[in-house]
């Protein structure tokens, strides 16, 4: 087994693979890392087979939209996940494999209502309820310190002390526990009663900042813009102790536009604006005749450069409609009143060419 971590800050994302098939698994990738991540998997000649979050996060904007889209392969979460973008939805015992690792699920709740923890042969990942020497904070959208109680104690400790314990954060420069060094050690896992942690935890709850409501709605939306939220870097912003949602970017509807009816359009006298957001090698490798490429990373800096076309009809066009979504939402929200997305994308267009 293959197995690392690829982030230099406190959000953790673990790379699983087989060294045999070549299969991959990405977990609670971080979107500002999205070409690091394609990078490593280049060189180290991996398919990626699965992305996951361990649960929907509040302090960064998650990766596995954009990662799903990039390379086809599937995003994966609990089923309690509000996202619309999950293509496989799991809950307890449910299971995974990749290259003959398999992966089992358990529900895991209490920092937020679809948390779970990733149980492999020799190691858990235990997403945001248990941290090297803490846990996640239970006072966020969806968090129950009672229910954090039970994932603590009836699942995750009956489970065996040798296991390598890998958390979805660090803010303290550890690497890894087991299980069992956390039970001596860790002060959310000494044995109390479930009223008493319940109400330890209360008095540690700290008001939500107003930034993290707003990645909470990115993720929902399945945004996979970078920038567009403010967020402190690499703040303890989901450990305990440390101190209606707005709307984001993807909060606006998104008007989508089938491929037979824009070619419809082209062929009239009406030619829409179509922005292609992909990166450029994918638009090099074919795009649609006149669109002009503005890789989504790039459009909210230049969208002084599109003034002319604020009442004009403007498509966006990614590879299977993720980004353009995203791109088309960021153009409704400033003011451009004729947007749509290619439903399908190129590869829709493509099938139909």
């Amino acid at each position: 087994m293959i197995f690392e971590q690829l982030n230099p800050d406190a959000c953790r994302t673990y790379l699983i693979a087989s060294e045999d098939t070549k299969e991959a698994v990405i977990v609670d990738p971080v979107f500002e890392e999205v070409e690091k991540y394609l990078g490593v998997l280049d060189k180290k000649g991996l398919s990626l087979k699965y992305v996951i979050d361990t649960h929907t996060h509040a302090d960064h904007i998650s990766a596995s939209r954009t990662l799903n889209d990039r390379t086809g392969a599937e995003y994966v979460m609990h089923k309690n996940a509000p996202l619309r973008c999950v293509d496989i939805r799991v809950d307890e015992g449910d299971e995974i494999e990749v290259g003959g690792i398999p992966i089992k699920f358990i529900f895991t709740p209490g920092h937020t209502k679809d948390s779970m923890t990733l149980l492999l042969p020799d190691r858990i990942l235990t997403g945001d309820v248990l941290f090297i020497g803490g846990a996640g904070r239970t006072d966020l959208i969806g968090g129950d310190s009672g229910e954090h109680y039970d994932s603590l104690f009836n699942k995750l400790w009956p489970l065996d002390d040798s296991l390598l314990v890998y958390p979805a954060h660090d803010y303290h420069n550890k690497i890894s526990s087991t299980l069992g060094e956390e039970k001596k050690k860790n002060n959310h896992f000494q044995k109390r009663g479930r009223k008493e942690y319940v109400t330890w935890m209360e008095s540690l709850r700290e008001p939500m900042p107003e930034w993290m409501k707003d990645v909470i709605q990115e993720n929902y939306s399945c945004a996979i813009v970078p920038g567009e939220v403010w967020k402190p870097v690499d703040e303890a912003s989901c450990e305990v102790g440390t101190g209606a949602m707005t709307g984001g970017v993807n909060a606006q509807d998104v008007r989508d536009i089938g491929v037979d009816e824009l070619r419809q359009i082209l062929l009239s006298d009406d030619i829409p604006l179509l922005i292609d957001v992909r990166q450029p090698g994918e638009y090099e490798s074919g795009h649609i005749s006149g669109a002009i490429l503005i890789p989504i990373g790039n459009l909210v800096g230049r969208l002084g450069e599109l003034d002319e076309y604020k009442d004009k009809k403007i498509i966006t066009i990614c590879r299977s409609g993720g980004r353009s979504s995203t791109a088309a939402s960021i153009l409704s929200q400033a003011g451009f009143n004729k947007v749509q997305s290619l439903k399908g994308g190129m590869l829709e267009w493509e099938k139909k060419t």
